[in-house]
């Protein structure tokens, strides 16, 4: 009988996976048994060699946590045990804060520890100005590292030290740049791959595993432009907005959608506050899109 061998999903393409063996320079290219596509970069998967290079994942192992996105069509995997989420944001491009906001969620969600990077610290008064706006998040609990990828990441090195974390953020806020200062080669490891299994046009869409050591790894994941949450109700939504979370059933009415209704506490607790008025109103876009799907 032929013997399965325990190794990590350094990344997935559709139903390909790149899969990192104990001891081998170059990752065995798999497919996954069936159709299935339920398969996450960080995946701890076993695998069954079937020639040269290739192999077939015959199952996976339990996780720690899988972060991901979904929309009303389908579900989007990101990365299984992960247990922080870095999300990356710059002053320039400009950061979609929404964006931001279902990023925290997401992560929440999943019981990963959200951590915020703001890159690009040497663009200045931008920089400090979008450094004076995400002060809202660090007095909601969120930690933040400010760095500029291009100069200095030291600030980032002893938060990845025994954790596995991704790198999340919309395309332009220097994801690419901080993945090449934090593991310098890492660009030619992926040639490497690339190259030995002709899958070059998948570097760039594909998430990607990054041993650091033996105890921390980093995965770069492919910049977003949307992040949906169609897998949270809507009580849920409510509850990881943390300026309001405490105040889960204290509107007059149970049914409450936070829009007009009299007596909505957490108007009254954005009431005259612009950062809150608009959470508020990210919160209630979310709840609304949400029940829409639901009654159609």
């Amino acid at each position: 009988m032929n013997t399965t061998l325990t190794g990590t999903v350094v990344a997935a393409f559709g139903r390909h996976y790149e899969v990192a063996l104990p001891d081998a320079e170059v990752p065995v290219h798999c497919v996954r048994r069936g159709k299935k596509t339920d398969i996450a970069c960080g995946d701890r998967v076993e695998i069954l060699r079937t020639g040269p290079g290739q192999g077939v994942i015959e199952t996976v192992h339990e996780r720690r946590s899988l972060l991901y996105r979904a929309d009303a069509w389908r579900e989007k995997l990101l990365a299984a045990n992960v247990d922080q989420a870095l999300i990356v944001v710059a002053p320039e491009p400009t950061y979609s804060d929404e964006l931001l906001t279902r990023c925290l969620i997401a992560a929440d969600a999943a019981g990963v520890t959200p951590v915020i990077i703001l890159n690009k610290m040497d663009l200045g008064e931008a920089a400090r100005q979008a450094l004076a706006a995400l002060k809202y998040y660090v007095d909601l609990g969120y930690p933040l590292v400010s760095l500029s990828a291009l100069q200095d990441v030291s600030a980032l090195r002893p938060l990845l030290e025994g954790h596995v974390s991704i790198l999340v953020g919309q395309s332009g806020m220097g994801k690419s740049t901080l993945v090449n200062a934090l593991v310098p080669d890492a660009l030619a490891r992926t040639n490497s791959v690339s190259l030995a299994l002709d899958s070059g046009r998948h570097t760039t869409t594909a998430a990607r595993y990054y041993a650091l050591d033996a105890d921390s790894a980093l995965i770069d994941s492919p910049g977003l432009q949307e992040f949906g949450l169609a897998h949270l109700s809507p009580k849920a939504i409510e509850g990881y907005f943390r300026e309001f979370s405490d105040l889960l059933g204290q509107c007059r009415f149970m049914d409450c959608q936070h829009l007009n209704e009299p007596d909505c506490a957490l108007k009254k607790r954005a009431h005259g506050n612009a950062r809150r008025e608009l959470r508020l109103r990210y919160l209630t876009t979310l709840q609304q899109a949400k029940r829409h799907r639901e009654h159609n």
